[in-house]
Formats: C-alpha cells, structure tokens, sequence
C-alpha cells in the first residue's frame, strides 16, 4: 500500500523513522516532506500535501506529524476527502480506521515515544473499516456535507 507522509520540524524524525519501518512491512511510503529538518518550518504545505495525495490516490492512506498532531489534524481535514483521525493510544488508531474509516492518521511526536507511535501507526494500517450501516450513514452525511455546504438534518434541540 501507497503511505504519504508529511510532517513538520517537530516530527521530522519520526517519519524518517515511519519510512524505514513501512518498507520493512512492505508498504510504499511517499514523502512530502519536508526534506530536511528546519525549526522554523511550517507544517501546512507538507502535511496538506500529503493528504491531498491520499484525496487523489485511491487505496492509499496517510500519515501526518507534528509536535502534538493537532494542527496536522485540522489542516489536513480541510483537503476535501480527507478523515483525519488525531490518535493518542492503540485504541484511537483503530477506531479511527475501524468506526470512522479515516484515511489520514494524526501523529504527536511530543507526545510519545517512537515505539508507541510506530506502533499506532500499524495498528491504523492494519485495521479495516468496519462497513457497519451507522457507520456508513454517517460518513454519508459528512461527504454530503463537504460537498454542499449544508447541515445534516438532526432531532431539533430540547429546552431544559
């Protein structure tokens, strides 16, 4: 499987450690970047990049890192066809593929140690969708949504 990747200064290291270990899996990691480490770079072009690939590549999925993944998360939700899960544990990694089917994992690199966020990644690689009807209702509402704009119809809210 195609794997693009971006990241910003903050977790330049652990996506070149990502790359090795996807190989060794078997995976083809794709690098948007960035190409060296720079402190003072900035993550959108990298991490919008590499989601923007995922949009565009059938099949494939992606990997984004930052210092804590948040902001790799938000931009990399605003390239149309992107679910970008923020994962913090193992069980954030594959609910986010198993519930949600996102194709973009969030990663913190300040947050955790290589092995651990290594090891979200596989989990997230490895965990299918789970294809449940609720499951595929709501995805329908957030394509529907990111297509035209408008809201998805919910039970009006109760005064207390």
């Amino acid at each position: 499987m195609r794997v693009h990747l971006g990241s910003d200064h903050a977790g330049f290291h652990l996506k070149a450690t990502l790359v090795e270990r996807l190989t060794e899996l078997g995976h083809t990691p794709v690098d948007h970047g960035p190409a060296e480490y720079d402190p003072d770079d900035d993550y959108p072009p990298f991490v919008m990049g590499a989601a923007a690939a995922v949009a565009a590549d059938p099949g494939s999925l992606g990997i984004v890192i930052g210092g804590s993944g948040n902001g790799e998360a938000i931009a990399a939700n605003k390239v149309a066809g992107v679910r970008a899960a923020l994962a913090w544990n193992e069980e954030t990694a594959r609910l986010g593929r198993l519930h949600n089917n996102a194709n973009v994992i969030s990663l913190g690199a300040r947050e955790h140690s290589v092995p651990e966020a290594v090891g979200f990644v596989e989990i997230f690689l490895a965990t299918p969708f789970s294809e449940e009807q609720r499951h595929v209702r709501r995805l329908g509402m957030l394509a529907a949504y990111e297509r035209t704009g408008v809201l998805p119809s919910a039970a009006a809210p109760t005064a207390p």
